[in-house]
């Protein structure tokens, strides 16, 4: 098993970060929050999880070693991959999904893309006891404290674009553009996430190209 990758940011793509690893680039999946800190150049340190398949190998990379369990012990479910996981992780922070379950909160799980309501009540009861106890926020994300409001989300943001390689006007455009949607949340009392507006940013840049 490879438990973690060390390195230069060699390149960043909207789901992959290429690490260099002893002159080797191991291309790592990993959620868009996860994403958002790492920039091209900069040394960054993932816990990863290696998935084998007939046909494929496949590392998913991840900002701690407890997102890295969390990952795994979905994936003691029926039915839930790691696409579905890793899906769940960028929705959700590790804490707030061992409250979703604990609180038998459908809702919050119905929130993750490729999810329904039936999916959510099975899951529920699957997971139960296996996820333990929350053990500390994560911050920027649904369920930790603080937020990225607090650490500037148009900075992170802007940075995350630019490290993904697109132009500094782009990014401002883009910024810009998702705007109105963190200040909604800052208007319903929450924290804007970074990692979903991301998403939204990359988005409209693909729409626009």
């Amino acid at each position: 098993m490879i438990a973690f990758v060390s390195g230069p940011v060699a390149a960043l793509s909207p789901t992959t970060a290429v690490i260099e690893v002893g002159g080797v680039g191991m291309a790592v999946q990993c959620t868009p929050n996860t994403l958002s800190e790492l920039r091209i150049g900069q040394d960054a340190k993932l816990a990863t999880s290696l998935v084998v398949r007939e046909d494929s190998l496949t590392l998913y990379g991840f900002a701690d070693d407890d997102e890295r369990q969390v990952f795994e012990l979905l994936q003691t479910a029926s039915g839930v991959g790691p696409r579905l996981a890793q899906a769940m992780l960028a929705v959700h922070a590790p804490d707030a999904l061992r409250i979703a379950v604990a609180t038998g909160d459908e809702k919050a799980l119905i929130t993750v893309p490729g999810i329904g309501k039936r999916g959510a009540q099975k899951l529920l009861l699957e997971l139960k006891d296996r996820l333990g106890e929350p053990v500390g926020a994560h911050p920027g994300r649904q369920g930790g404290s603080g937020g990225a409001g607090q650490l500037g989300w148009r900075d992170q943001l802007h940075g995350a674009l630019i490290g993904l390689g697109y132009a500094a006007r782009e990014a401002e455009e883009a910024v810009a553009g998702v705007a109105p949607l963190a200040d909604a949340v800052v208007a319903e009392g929450g924290a804007p996430q970074v990692g979903q507006l991301l998403k939204a940013a990359l988005q409209s840049l693909n729409r626009t190209r």
